[in-house]
């Protein structure tokens, strides 16, 4: 008994060859989007490389404990002496300060606007931050002058940099929070729900600390953000080559404040430590961002135990 079988479709030619020109069209395009990516990627990074090892490669010609541990006080801008510790302190104070406002505020902010914020006020302030991120570093430096200087007759004082810092620090963290904060999954509040638990503890015990690590990171971007403005530094705390650790009365320098003016006067010498003080202020940025890190990263474990 034969089986009839059935006969074995025959490849049309021209078939076959439309398909071989479409597949290599498609690794072509492949090929080009994957180069322009690497050649964006490497004009995005090659400049960054050069201006960071310039600045590593200058700074640690001048850059020595002794350049860490003294002031200006005293030293003539043509000498190669004196050092940056009065603006380490300046900065540090000043940043700190900005933070322990900005922060709290801008969580909460960041909460209302996710977790409650549903009517006209909660547009208000979306509006608010959206014109607060495009702000000019030097408008805020100019409104905290003209309002604490000008119209309640104080005198520069580190804690008037630190407000201004705190207003351009305020969006960043804002928008950062309130995107970390939309990505924590409804599911895990709809659970602390069912469970009975009351709104405000599930967003403390759940919402965030899933969302911790991105909101550190925002915090981070936030500090980044602020530390290095020199404009509103300059209306508000002034300039002084002395110490200064009470940042509530008198002028007081921060780093971006000493790297202006040292690298204004045109002195080689005053351009040296201005390239030192810069390579401080990024070994300054990337241990804060160490620090937020490990934090974030200590939180996670635990929350995942």
């Amino acid at each position: 008994m034969s089986l009839d079988t059935a006969p074995a479709p025959v490849s049309d030619p021209l078939e076959s060859l439309d398909l071989q020109k479409s597949m290599s069209a498609r690794r072509l395009k492949n090929m080009v989007a994957t180069g322009v990516v690497i050649a964006c990627f490497v004009a995005a990074v090659v400049p960054l490389v050069l201006v960071l090892g310039t600045v590593v490669a200058r700074g640690l010609e001048r850059l020595s404990p002794y350049f860490l541990t003294h002031s200006m006080r005293g030293v003539n801008p043509n000498q190669p002496t004196g050092g940056i510790y009065h603006a380490i302190v300046g900065t540090v104070q000043q940043v700190g300060i900005a933070t322990l406002i900005a922060v709290p505020l801008a969580l909460l902010a960041a909460i209302y606007l996710v977790e409650y914020g549903r009517g006209k006020l909660a547009k208000t302030i979306s509006f608010f931050v959206d014109v607060m991120t495009g702000l000019p570093s030097i408008v805020a430096g100019l409104f905290i002058y003209t309002l604490c200087i000008l119209t309640l007759g104080g005198s520069f004082a580190g804690i008037y940099g630190a407000l201004a810092l705190a207003i351009l620090m305020l969006p960043v963290v804002i928008r950062s929070t309130e995107e970390m904060l939309k990505l924590v999954p409804n599911e895990l509040r709809e659970s602390s729900y069912a469970l009975g638990v009351a709104r405000w503890r599930t967003i403390m015990k759940i919402v965030v600390p899933t969302a911790l690590p991105g909101i550190m990171t925002g915090i981070m971007l936030g500090i980044a953000r602020v530390t290095g403005e020199t404009a509103p530094l300059l209306l508000t705390t002034f300039f002084t080559t002395s110490l200064n650790t009470n940042p509530f009365e008198g002028a007081q320098t921060a780093l971006p404040q000493l790297i202006y003016v040292e690298a204004t006067r045109g002195l080689p010498a005053a351009i040296d430590r201005a390239w030192a003080a810069a390579l401080t202020l990024i070994v300054i940025v990337m241990m804060l961002n160490l620090v937020a890190r490990i934090v974030a990263w200590r939180s996670s474990r635990k929350q995942a135990r």
